[in-house]
């Protein structure tokens, strides 16, 4: 081959060289046109979804669900235990009977008291000798205008109806002063007779008849309608729990429902160790179908429009 038919050869391969390096340059710039428009479309499809998905953040968070009261019943006066009327387990109803003392003697006082208050005869006796007194006073004023007796005559009659008078009076303080006791003493006995304050169970119960009651709880009562659900919430969420938010909360164990309970306290003061914060809710339990101490897990929903 001469010079300048391999000089022609390699000039035509140089330009096959550079025509495959552009194809390849196509190609490449092909494939990121191509998956920047697949990108595209799933972070459009991406940000469609995540406007429709439910409001619920914060899902699965750990709680326990406790009862909204829990009472220790005493007595406020000591004395022996005479009937207790229910035990461990027990549904009681607010203002019912569950512990009376002994109460004999608070009893006859009442009996004696009532008695000393509806004693008429002394307000009667008063009111007689006081009208006597005025009737008197008349006659001697009328006698004394005929010169018929004395001026210390009529003194005499005013003094006695001033007397009568204040007899009177006297009687209608003492009868009050004994309606008073009777109201003291029918408080003294109600006070041997405990009522429950609130609509629960019997939690546990500590003394029995013929045992002395002191300033010792006598039982333990649990209110469970409504219940609380106590939840300590990562310091990520502090500023966006709020009072009134709802949550759904799922007691543990296998198939339990989901019930509804409303954000009421949200603590502002934060426990720096564990880096948490406490959260109270309160659920309906108006069946008392939830038991009390059972853990749960909670999922907080935020208001449409409001991100998390």
């Amino acid at each position: 081959m001469n010079p300048e038919g391999w000089s022609k050869n390699v000039e035509w391969e140089d330009r096959m060289d550079k025509r495959l390096e552009i194809e390849e340059v196509r190609q490449a710039y092909r494939h990121r046109i191509k998956g920047l428009f697949v990108t595209g479309i799933l972070t459009i499809t991406g940000g469609l979804s995540a406007l429709t998905v439910s409001t619920v953040w914060a899902a699965g968070m750990a709680c326990v669900i406790t009862p909204y009261d829990e009472i220790s019943i005493g007595t406020p006066v000591e004395g022996m235990i005479q009937t207790v009327t229910v035990d461990r387990g027990d549904w009681v109803m607010k203002g019912q009977v569950i512990l009376t003392l002994e109460s004999s003697f608070e009893e006859a006082t009442v009996a004696l008291a009532k008695a000393k208050a509806e004693a008429e005869a002394e307000v009667k006796s008063s009111l007689l000798k006081m009208g006597f007194a005025s009737r008197k006073l008349e006659r001697a004023q009328e006698l004394f205008k005929t010169n018929s007796i004395a001026q210390h005559e009529v003194d005499e009659a005013q003094t006695e109806k001033a007397l009568a008078e204040t007899a009177y009076r006297d009687a209608l303080e003492k009868k009050r002063q004994a309606e008073l006791e009777l109201n003291r003493a029918v408080a003294a006995l109600k006070l041997r007779t405990i009522r429950s304050p609130v609509n629960g169970v019997v939690v546990d119960r500590l003394l029995s008849p013929g045992e002395l009651a002191r300033q010792t709880p006598v039982m333990k009562l649990a209110q469970l309608d409504p219940l609380r659900v106590e939840v300590f919430a990562p310091l990520s969420l502090l500023g966006k729990l709020k009072t009134g938010m709802r949550a759904d909360v799922r007691p543990e164990g296998k198939g339990q429902p989901v019930y509804q309970a409303k954000v009421v306290v949200v603590n502002k003061v934060v426990d720096s160790a564990s880096g948490t914060f406490g959260v109270r809710l309160e659920m309906v339990n108006s069946n008392n179908a939830i038991p009390a101490g059972l853990a749960c897990t909670v999922e907080f929903h935020y208001p449409q429009g409001e991100n998390p």
